[in-house]
């Protein structure tokens, strides 16, 4: 479970722990972070709306409204000189790498993951822009650049891999938006799925589960991302066209695990308690129907505006009551007294 700042806060306040305590304490089985280009965006937190940072990649990030922005692309505009002469951050994976540093308490707890997204067509949105980078991959000529945004996904990924023993390896890329993908599937296939593939066996090579993550409608390429050696996708954003999870899971989940589908947009935010349980409950009958298959999730980042009640009411449904969550936050103070 992902929370916006907003909503971290807001429970650490509540079970009077830091922040950064919240999400296991709120039952995330799951301890990752981020050592790809996630990193600037997600893990670098700045105290003002205005602050910026610069990341390896050359983007200038600034914090807009609670969350880091792009508000300026290192190869927009550029030359084919300029790219020729762009150099991926090869230099800095021992730096990217120490952020799975702070997941070492957790190792005999948790399940560890290893996030290297964006690994090829949304990091080449980054660089660029996504209407410049949407042209350029529409007129052609990117073949060669796109070869060199995965060679250094791979190595990014084969790293985390041999240096951090991560359980799963989590990629992707952003392809999907509310009504359809981005690109055409056909585009997705001449241009990335053979890419993306080669970031998939890395994971495949260390013998470990790997995650796809993108948001939005991907539902005609998710026979392709299972040919490829993908174990588990999310999120699972059940408002978009196609995306609804026991459609998915029937049709797909012999094959494949899903993360993610509790509705963000409308249901927590907007439904009441009652709601959220009947809907989050049929979920998860319906997702582990087979008996398994299944990580219970929202289908995006809870949102600040999200009644503290109807996260409590989702979280139940899965096992974890409100007064476990206040005890298990009670004994981590006492264990932890002047830490926070």
């Amino acid at each position: 479970m992902w929370y916006h700042p907003g909503t971290a806060c807001a429970l650490a306040e509540a079970l009077e722990v830091p922040p950064g305590q919240v999400a296991t304490l709120m039952g995330n089985d799951v301890c990752q972070t981020w050592i790809g280009n996630n990193f600037p965006m997600e893990g670098i937190q700045h105290e003002h709306d205005g602050e910026r940072h610069t990341d390896a990649w050359g983007l200038v990030w600034e914090r807009q409204n609670g969350f880091n922005q792009i508000v300026s692309y290192p190869l927009a505009g550029g030359s084919d000189e300029a790219l020729a002469q762009y150099t991926l951050p090869h230099g800095s994976i021992p730096e990217l790498l120490r952020s799975m540093e702070a997941l070492a308490p957790f190792r005999a707890t948790h399940f560890i993951g290893c996030d290297i997204s964006p690994c090829v067509f949304e990091l080449l949105t980054r660089l660029f822009g996504m209407e410049e980078a949407m042209l350029r991959l529409a007129e052609g000529g990117m073949e060669a650049f796109l070869d060199r945004v995965t060679d250094f996904s791979v190595a990014l990924a084969e790293a985390g891999c041999r240096q951090c023993r991560p359980d799963w390896l989590w990629t992707g890329d952003d392809i999907g938006g509310q009504q359809g993908m981005m690109l055409s599937p056909e585009m997705w296939r001449g241009m990335v799925r053979a890419r993306m593939r080669r970031v998939v066996e890395v994971g495949r090579r260390h013998g470990i589960p790997v995650v796809y993550h993108s948001c939005g409608a991907v539902r005609p390429v998710i026979p392709d991302l299972i040919a490829m050696g993908v174990d588990v996708l999310n999120p699972i954003q059940c408002d978009c066209p196609g995306m609804e999870p026991a459609s998915l899971k029937a049709e797909f989940g012999k094959h494949l695990a899903f993360m993610g589908g509790v509705d963000t947009i409308t249901l927590l935010p907007r439904g009441s308690v009652a709601q959220v349980r009947r809907v989050t409950r049929a979920l998860i009958d319906a997702m582990t129907a087979d008996g398994g298959g299944y990580i219970l999730a929202a289908s995006h980042t809870v949102a600040p505006e999200t009644p503290m009640d109807n996260i409590f009411a989702m979280l139940h449904e899965a096992g974890l009551s409100r007064e476990m969550i206040f005890d298990a936050a009670a004994t981590w103070r006492s264990t932890h007294k002047g830490d926070a």
